[in-house]
């Protein structure tokens, strides 16, 4: 398990996001998934401190794996997500401003995000025995 450290804090916080085309409409086709994945590494390069692990598309949805800094919501990073690859995949594909003539974008409004992180069992263990282990008498292992 890799920590990552800003200024203050250092932390673990992974998230599973998964996105859905608006309407569901199966528009993410052929070579869309791979400039899609593009697209989503394009907003690590614009902002380091987010850093996206794992993208996989479908026709209708995509999920991404990503690695979120303590100073920034997930909404944020979501919005982040979908405003530039929305922006770029309308601006390569133009097929897809007749699809969604009438809305801004081409990701529905909502999402899904579960945290990925450290073992419940552990961190139980680590707050039962948290003033031992300050005091050097206990060591965790993990």
């Amino acid at each position: 398990m890799k920590y990552k450290k800003l200024g203050h804090c250092v932390y673990y916080a992974k998230y599973h996001l998964v996105m859905t085309t608006r309407y569901r409409r199966k528009v993410i086709k052929g070579g869309m998934g791979a400039y899609l994945q593009k697209c989503i590494l394009s907003v690590q390069r614009s902002y380091p401190e987010i850093e996206i692990i794992e993208v996989n598309t479908h026709e209708d949805h995509m999920h991404v794996l990503v690695s979120v800094p303590p100073k920034m919501s997930v909404s944020q990073v979501v919005n982040l997500i979908k405003s530039n690859t929305g922006r770029a995949m309308r601006q390569r594909f133009t097929f897809l401003n007749k699809v969604y003539k009438h809305n801004p974008g081409i990701w529905s409004i909502g999402y899904f995000a579960s945290t990925v992180g450290i073992d419940e069992v552990v961190i139980q263990r680590y707050i039962e025995h948290q003033r031992r282990e300050d005091s050097g008498q206990v060591e965790l292992e993990f």
